[in-house]
């Protein structure tokens, strides 16, 4: 049986929150549960950018009842003007007597200010409720809002040999159903999904998010040094918007071509390799707050010297392809000693059918 405390309220708030993840882009996703006199009034949770916040959601359904009432948030409340009103006036306003929050807000813009506005004006406030995994809903949003650039998800699908292909390049499917609608729910869940040329041209992959019930796009990004990709690619498509990474030595007619289809084009140095440091500032200039990287092991290991993936979620099948030559997941030249190796941080493992999933995060320096 569930105990009806600050802890069961604050987990409903965290799970609206999540179920939300994906659609609300730059901003970050918050759930909000009102509680009065041991019964939910009021739910709520931020649903897209630029619209209602969680606690207005959450107090419009509450209504009168709001009065004297506890709110559990799953991140501090607004206290700026943005595109919607500051969150902490209208709590303030509804006469909400207590206010307890997950975690407070990384955006310089409140930082703490909501949460010292609502006590100026004698509402009770305690945080850190269930902070570490509100924390983790928004891992992509608090690495934008301080860096200003994506967060970066790499996912690649491995044999237990660590092969990402036969050595005829065959690699559909390395794993089975469970995992790949797991990669689309990611896919639905990041702004962006960014591949490799070698990527399109093997496979010509739409790179869109195909789930049971309809899921949102993420911008497409290839990574395309010398604008190789045909114009028929169907990452060109209409589907969903595309961007081309190249260099500055890159040929302008193929570019041009590309801007006709629709595509977008960034050049990222001057070559003869995009450089992929300024690629991820210019992205995070155009509001792309979060990467799933679904590249080769080029890509994939480029990205991971030059630090710049900041979580690898790898799929495992149970089967061995062995063969000279097959690609792997990472293909850089690596370090001489073991005690140089990549090495990942809070690893968790997580079944789904047959295969299974290893996600951490790389330790820095």
């Amino acid at each position: 049986m569930n105990v009806l405390n600050d802890e069961y309220y604050m987990k409903l708030a965290l799970q609206l929150a999540e179920g939300a993840a994906g659609q609300t882009g730059i901003n970050p996703v918050v759930g909000c549960v009102v509680v009065k006199e041991g019964r939910i009034v009021g739910m709520g949770a931020h649903l897209k950018r630029g619209e209602a916040h969680a606690e207005v959601h959450a107090l419009n359904m509450a209504g009168d009842q709001a009065a004297g009432a506890t709110a559990y948030v799953t991140l501090e409340p607004c206290s700026h003007h943005g595109a919607t009103p500051p969150c902490c006036e209208r709590l303030i306003q509804e006469k909400v007597a207590r206010v307890v929050v997950a975690t407070t807000d990384p955006n310089p813009l409140v930082a703490g200010r909501g949460i010292e506005r609502l006590r100026e004006h004698g509402i009770a406030v305690e945080v850190g409720l269930l902070g570490e995994q509100a924390a983790s809903l928004n891992e992509a949003f608090n690495h934008f809002i301080v860096k200003q650039r994506p967060f970066v998800t790499l996912k690649t699908a491995l044999t237990l040999d660590g092969r990402i292909a036969t050595h005829a390049g065959h690699s559909k499917w390395i794993t089975g159903p469970a995992a790949r609608e797991a990669v689309h729910t990611l896919r639905h869940r990041h702004a962006a999904i960014m591949v490799g040329a070698e990527t399109v041209l093997t496979d010509d992959p739409e790179l869109t998010t195909r789930l049971s019930v309809p899921g949102l796009h993420p911008v497409r990004i290839v990574v395309d040094s010398q604008l190789r990709i045909p114009d028929r690619a169907r990452v060109l498509n209409a589907e969903a918007p595309t961007i081309v990474l190249t260099t500055d030595a890159a040929d302008a007619d193929k570019e041009e071509k590309l801007k006709r289809i629709g595509a977008e084009v960034l050049r990222c140095g001057a070559g003869p390799r995009v450089d992929l440091e300024d690629a991820m500032s210019k992205l995070g200039e155009r509001g792309i707050s979060s990467i799933l990287l679904e590249g080769g092991g080029v890509l994939n290991g480029a990205m991971l010297q030059a630090g710049l993936i900041d979580k690898l979620m790898l799929f495992y099948a149970p089967i061995i392809v062995g063969g000279e030559g097959s690609p792997s997941g990472f293909a850089f030249r690596g370090p001489e000693a073991m005690s140089a190796a990549y090495r990942l941080q809070g690893v968790k493992l997580e079944a789904y059918g047959d295969d299974w999933c290893v996600t951490g995060y790389p330790v820095r320096g």
